[in-house]
């Protein structure tokens, strides 16, 4: 068997390092060429030279090529993996000072809000042409996304190209795994339930060998919440502090565990994503006591870590010969699935993944053409969804809200029109008076007029 992975956007380097890593790990069968391609020479440089270390290290036949040309790199393609940013940090910066100039405050700025729509702009367009690329070079390869904001990115390829492109996010998993710490039971028995959009996805049932473990999690939960709350620790993000405390807590979650008790159902991932689903609820930034992007999930930090990675990926470039054995353990973060999901699909093994794909009947009360993050079998026919039954009255709506946002998004994206652009702002809810919307859209496409020629 031979298999070509390309990794389009290799320059995020933490995820290509965790590619590597996990790769190096399973020794999957076969004979496995890692085609990088990232448009900024310095760090494709580094990184190549990075992953070129690990395998020598590793003593492992793994071939390795680089280009800043995509099209040089997809012929022969097996797996195209896309992780791009288009405009880096420094344009997703503006997404996110824009708005708050404007009195908008958002945590991270990547899925919703006026940052998330912004970097649709950009993304899209620049997606759709890797998509056809793909079509014209290896139109049998596995297309699979990473990049944000998922859920616009995935239903524009599936709506302008013949591409079965398929979206990956880390958001459910991590989110199961912490609920089944917290019931205290063992992740690898836990199996659950799932759906609505990504970074606003509802966990709708979570069991242990068929016996659920809500009424476990709320008993915990609630003698959490007996002990009284440290205002201290509302938004921390231990990752992008270095901490080693092993994620999240209860503290962390306020906003969610308030979600789950209205709905009857817990969102992923989290509160920092979450919160931006729910813009009405958090006037000014306002969070317990705490501002949203300032001093909870402080988007600083965010950019700042991401700085860090970058500092230590051209570091790491520096180096010559294999690193020491020691240093070639798996890391943990976006990429932790896929080698084991791309095995499943090879080998036919139909293990269960949370997949950004077409609802089709999935979930029978939301459009069939609709983007989902929903429970998929990949297997060697590629992903197949779980039936899941129709969302409940309280759930429904606030996803069609949702759906109906992309479906804005995608085509002013696509048409680069001005006015879809300004209804995409206030239809996601982030902006709710319409002259705002377009003091914001305006500021946000001379900000990034180098990336969105379609605008022109």
């Amino acid at each position: 068997m031979s298999n070509k992975l390309v990794i389009i956007g290799a320059g995020s380097a933490m995820f290509t390092q965790g590619i590597v890593l996990d790769w190096l790990r399973r020794k999957p069968k076969g004979d496995w060429e890692v085609a990088l391609v990232d448009l900024d020479e310095k760090v494709l440089s580094a990184t190549e030279k990075m992953v070129r270390r690990y395998a020598m290290s590793a003593e492992e036949p793994l071939k390795i090529s680089a280009s800043t040309d995509r099209r040089a790199a997809l012929p022969g393609a097996t797996i195209v993996v896309c992780t791009i940013g288009v405009g880096g940090r420094r344009a997703w910066e503006q997404d996110v000072f824009i708005p708050r100039k404007h009195g908008i405050f958002q945590p991270v700025g990547d899925s919703v809000m006026p940052g998330g729509v912004s970097r649709a702009m950009r993304m899209i367009p620049a997606m759709l042409d890797i998509a056809r690329d793909i079509e014209r070079l290896c139109p049998t390869a596995r297309f699979i996304n990473y990049s944000n904001p998922m859920t616009a990115i995935v239903r524009a390829i599936r709506r302008e190209t013949s591409l079965p492109v398929v979206g990956l996010c880390i958001g459910v998993d991590e989110t199961l795994r912490l609920l089944a710490g917290i019931a205290g039971a063992p992740f690898e028995r836990v199996t659950a339930k799932w759906a609505g959009v990504n970074h606003l996805t509802w966990i709708l049932d979570i069991r242990e060998d068929g016996k659920s473990l809500w009424p476990a999690i709320e008993k915990r939960v609630a003698a959490h919440q007996r002990e009284g709350f440290d205002p201290k620790r509302v938004g921390r993000q231990h990752w992008a502090e270095g901490e080693t405390t092993g994620g999240h807590n209860y503290y962390d979650l306020l906003f969610s565990w308030q979600l789950y008790k209205e709905f009857g159902a817990f969102p992923a991932p989290l509160d920092r994503h979450v919160t931006e689903y729910f813009p009405e609820r958090f006037p000014h930034g306002s969070y317990f006591g705490h501002t949203l992007g300032i001093d909870a999930y402080s988007f600083e930090q965010t950019i700042a870590f991401g700085d860090k990675i970058y500092d230590s990926t051209l570091n790491f470039g520096q180096g010559d010969g294999p690193v020491p054995k020691s240093e070639l353990e798996a890391t943990t973060g976006e990429h932790m699935q896929l080698m084991e999901i791309l095995e499943s699909l090879a080998h036919d093994r139909r293990q269960w993944y949370s997949v950004n794909l077409p609802n089709g009947a999935a979930v029978p009360n939301l459009p069939k053409d609709a983007v989902l993050e929903i429970p998929a079998a990949a297997g060697m026919d590629g992903f197949i969804p779980m039936n899941l039954g129709e969302l409940s009255p309280k759930i429904t709506p606030v996803v069609l809200r949702r759906l109906a946002a992309v479906e804005a998004i995608v085509e002013a994206a696509v048409t680069g029109s001005r006015q879809m652009f300004i209804e995409a702002l206030v239809l996601d809810g982030g902006v709710t008076d319409y002259r705002l919307a377009e003091k914001v859209g305006e500021d946000l496409l001379q900000a990034h007029a180098r990336y969105l020629p379609q605008f022109a």
